[in-house]
């Protein structure tokens, strides 16, 4: 691929994949509502575009982690209906009540503060009530429902849900997920006609049992994987090519960047990218000669990262290419059809969340598409 102009990388993000796996997944999970986790910049793709897009495509419910990306969405979006899973800042309630983005409040000391800016107020303002399950995260103890309940009758004010977040969804079969939803049952029986929500997309993809009134899936949305073991259903939504800088020679025995940890085996040909970890690609990715790093894909083949990954550089073997070397101002592929989030994810040993939300380098961004696509 020649990029325009060889200036920099190009981050292409697809709109329209993004639009069709949310109504992908909004048919799964027939009879919930299909919400849009959009936290930590909707996971690197720009949490405005697709915002717009998801709510192109019929997401009503969106969940981001602090306020300031609540009122990103907010401004995209204006009738979107916005939960803060961080809960409620203290001090912050009447920000929240100008932008309209209910809390998802998590302990005592959130309750009460809310609770007494409703009396204050006057008015029952919304939000929704997370219980920790067994993740030892964020949440209300189970020990608490009860505490909980009896201080929201005291007023007669309902959240709008009541929440938890799965530990192992992404392994279906692992027992904790029987045992989370057992232990998530037991406290909505203490809020009788009160919706709940329990699964993120591996949880969505697990089984009916996990939905309840409405699923909220992130990662998939992006065109990750969200269950181990099984093949990624999901349509891809980026795509990155970064710049070919030159392509050289390295000799037999010679080292390859930091450290020396790589030494090449044979006379070789290299392709140094202008593309490193302070662009998102992450030094794990790095290959040295007993454990393999990522790969880019150039000119219709995979070809390895050898070395240390530095800040502004990645060299690659381009020597399987033989005679059809590329160019300087050519793109190698990190992302897209070809090298998925997940091998990259895989390669780095991590997930794919990761690599999508370190998308932040030194590219252009190019958005494609939008929400709006026949169904």
């Amino acid at each position: 691929m020649a990029l325009t102009s060889g200036l920099g990388g190009q981050l292409s993000i697809d709109l329209g994949a993004l639009a069709r796996n949310w109504r992908a997944l909004d048919k799964v999970s027939a009879g919930a509502l299909t919400a849009a986790v959009v936290k930590a910049d909707a996971y690197g793709t720009g949490i405005e575009q697709a915002s717009k897009a998801l709510h192109a495509a019929g997401a009503r419910f969106f969940f981001v982690a602090t306020p300031d990306e609540g009122m990103a969405v907010r401004a995209a979006v204006p009738d979107a209906h916005i939960f803060i899973l961080y809960g409620l800042y203290p001090g912050a309630a009447n920000l929240y009540i100008r932008q309209n983005l209910m809390p998802v409040l998590s302990s005592m000391s959130m309750l009460e503060e809310w609770m007494a800016k409703c009396i204050e107020r006057n008015e029952a303002y919304p939000a929704a009530f997370h219980f920790d399950t067994g993740i030892n995260r964020l949440g209300f103890r189970l020990n608490e429902a009860s505490l909980v309940r009896e201080s929201i009758e005291k007023l007669g004010y309902a959240p709008q849900m009541v929440m938890s977040h799965l530990a192992c969804a992404d392994t279906p079969n692992h027992e904790k997920n029987r045992t989370q939803l057992a232990l998530f049952g037991s406290v909505m029986s203490q809020f009788p006609g009160i919706p709940a929500s329990l699964a993120n997309s591996a949880g969505l993809m697990t089984g009916r049992d996990y939905h309840f009134q409405m699923v909220r899936p992130g990662i998939a949305l992006f065109g990750g994987r969200a269950v181990g073991g099984r093949k990624n259903p999901m349509q891809p939504v980026v795509t990155l090519h970064v710049p070919i800088l030159q392509v050289t020679e390295g000799r037999t025995g010679e080292s390859v960047g930091y450290g020396a940890t790589y030494t090449l085996n044979r006379n070789s040909k290299l392709a140094i990218l202008g593309y490193g970890y302070a662009d998102g690609f992450l030094r794990s990715l790095s290959g040295t000669n007993p454990r393999p790093g990522g790969k880019v894909f150039i000119r219709g083949k995979h070809c390895p990262v050898i070395g240390r990954i530095s800040m502004d550089l990645t060299v690659v073997d381009v020597t399987e290419l033989g005679s059809d070397l590329p160019t300087p101002g050519e793109g190698a592929e990190v992302l897209g059809v070809n090298v998925s989030v997940d091998d990259q994810a895989d390669a780095a040993g991590t997930i794919g969340y990761e690599i999508l939300t370190s998308l932040k380098g030194r590219y252009s961004r190019n958005y494609v598409g939008d929400g709006n696509i026949p169904e």
